[in-house]
């Protein structure tokens, strides 16, 4: 245990604090969709329980987690190549059924993935060529590919995009070449602009890359209209929902679309339009704000990092939480397409929140341990 008084006296209070009042929006958001209360409950226990999680992160030197950060990889892996094997749930084979508990090891994998892709990048951050050539790119996009590739077999392309992001801001910060994002961006251009000729002239084909549930997706997100009361049901009903909140929101006590079940998984991938829905306008900037805080101050903990090791996973955490916020607030709006991405601290889960604390409770580490001192 390498916990001190001074170490606490260097705690970030704040994320703290910013964390208990997105616990309250999450059960304010889960006990007013179609869950219910006894849902919202269960997410309370699990809230006590990430509070634990997070305690416990603090009692060691993150610098222990960057010795086993390869090791913790290689397990990550195995459990990602085990659940392939398991029975599928929701058409994805994402879970292992532990009795009264799912366990998703994607989320926990983007804890390892940010450990041993800031590990690496961390051993190359003396040397000032290390992103000279395009090649030099490869072992970081490694890390992430191989995980990222098993996660898209589940399918899970929200949990995937996120892999993608928290690699974006870890390359961001470890001094990314600007032509190298510009090749990035003419080979993810070239992608698209190939998938549209195939649309247009070879459809068998396109239809053998792309799975048919998946352009539903992004036809039914471009215009939910087409099909309201079958495809294009959940999102249509989500911007209803969201518009009926007006400024101040319909209020705790009166009953909303979300309630009697007409925003489906509303305690999950669409809490924000129960949230919006019940707390209008204000309520749900409120919240963003707490996000835009949350984030603002782990990037003061990455800057004021004593080593380049604790400020590329702040990096990498920066970049999940950034993505995931606007990724999941983006799909209820139409902004964008819809992915299954559980909102951070808001959506109901034990693996996704429990994930989260125990990441969030490693970047608190980095901050309490940001001093040097002489004698150390």
């Amino acid at each position: 245990m390498d916990l001190e008084k001074r170490h606490l006296k260097e705690l970030d209070w704040t994320i703290l604090l910013i964390l208990v009042g997105l616990g309250a929006y999450s059960y304010l958001g889960i006990s007013g969709s179609a869950a219910g209360l006894e849902t919202a409950q269960k997410q309370v226990v699990w809230y006590v329980l990430g509070f634990i999680v997070l305690g416990a992160s603090l009692l060691i030197d993150y610098q222990l987690y960057k010795g086993l950060a390869y090791l913790l990889y290689g397990i990550g892996i195995v459990l990602l190549i085990g659940v392939l094997f398991t029975p599928p749930i929701n058409n994805a084979t994402s879970w292992y059924d532990l009795g009264p508990v799912l366990f998703q090891p994607s989320e926990i994998m983007k804890l390892f993935i940010i450990l041993a892709t800031a590990r690496y990048l961390a051993k190359q951050s003396e040397n000032p060529d290390r992103f000279s050539k395009f090649y030099h790119l490869f072992p970081p996009a490694l890390l992430v590919g191989v995980p990222l590739v098993l996660v898209l077999i589940q399918p899970d392309l929200g949990t995937a995009m996120v892999y993608v992001g928290i690699l974006a801001s870890m390359l961001v910060v470890g001094g990314i070449r600007l032509r190298h994002v510009l090749y990035l961006g003419s080979m993810v251009g070239s992608f698209f602009a190939g998938m549209t000729l195939l649309y247009f002239y070879h459809k068998e084909l396109f239809f053998k890359i792309i799975k048919p549930y998946q352009w539903d997706r992004i036809v039914y997100w471009l215009n939910p209209d087409l099909e309201a009361m079958g495809r294009g049901f959940q999102l249509k009903q989500s911007l209803i929902a969201i518009g009926s909140g007006q400024l101040m929101g319909k209020g705790m006590n009166t009953a909303t679309q979300a309630s009697y079940g007409w925003v489906p998984v509303g305690e999950s991938d669409f809490i924000f339009t129960v949230i919006a829905e019940r707390l209008g306008f204000v309520g749900a900037g409120v919240m963003m704000m707490l996000f835009f805080f949350l984030v603002y101050r782990m990037i003061r903990i990455g800057m004021e990092a004593k080593d380049a090791f604790g400020s590329y996973v702040v990096a990498g955490v920066v970049g999940m939480i950034s993505f995931q916020v606007f990724e999941n607030i983006g799909m209820t709006i139409q902004l964008m397409p819809i992915t299954g991405l559980p909102l951070p601290f808001i959506s109901y889960g034990g693996s996704s929140l429990l994930s989260n604390f125990l990441i969030v409770g490693i970047v608190l580490n980095i901050g309490m341990r940001k001093q040097k001192l002489m004698f150390d």
